[in-house]
């Protein structure tokens, strides 16, 4: 299978990139369009800011390449900032415009631990995963949740998950491995 790893400067590219290379993808960082749209599974990762890996999306053209995919119900995974970037908008940067592929928004984590780092589990499978986040989405379309927080968005064709399967172990490696039979 081949995955496309949007670049868009954001921090988790590389370890997003051999944590499918191990399972036998064909995992090539994407900084053009038609490398997102050709492929059999899109990837959005991220690690950073929202307004600065809007704007990378932006200028390489992959804002419009996730949409066209999105349009035509074509596999994508958003990580991390990567789910929070399909939504809406975000609040963070003082606020900003996502994909809007699917409806919500992100807003900043008001209790507990900001940000919140470390080991949980999702409130369906009993799997446990690595969080390193400051927002969290809020949206219809969340299907599990840790902590009661989004964990996990599905709409349509676009799979968002907050945690990170690239440093969750084995849980994360199973994870990915279901992302590449939806492909």
């Amino acid at each position: 299978m081949n995955v496309a790893i949007c670049a868009y400067g954001a921090g988790n590219v590389r370890s997003v990139q051999l944590a499918f290379q191990r399972l036998g993808a064909e995992a090539e960082v994407a900084e053009e369009p038609g490398a997102v749209l050709d492929a059999d599974l899109a990837v959005l990762p991220g690690v950073g800011s929202a307004g600065s890996a809007m704007a990378g999306l932006r200028d390489r053209g992959l804002d419009v390449a996730l949409r066209e995919r999105a349009a035509a119900r074509r596999p994508i995974l958003g990580i991390c900032l990567g789910l929070q970037l399909a939504l809406d908008e975000s609040e963070e940067d003082g606020g900003i415009a996502g994909l809007g592929l699917v409806p919500g928004r992100a807003v900043r984590l008001r209790g507990g631990r900001v940000p919140r780092i470390g080991w949980a589990e999702l409130d369906r499978g009993g799997e446990t995963y690595w969080f390193a986040h400051s927002y969290a989405a809020e949206t219809p379309s969340t299907t599990a949740t840790s902590e009661g927080l989004a964990a996990i968005v599905e709409r349509d064709a676009f799979l968002g998950v907050q945690f990170h399967q690239e440093k969750s172990g084995a849980a994360g490696a199973r994870f990915l491995e279901r992302c590449l039979s939806r492909g």
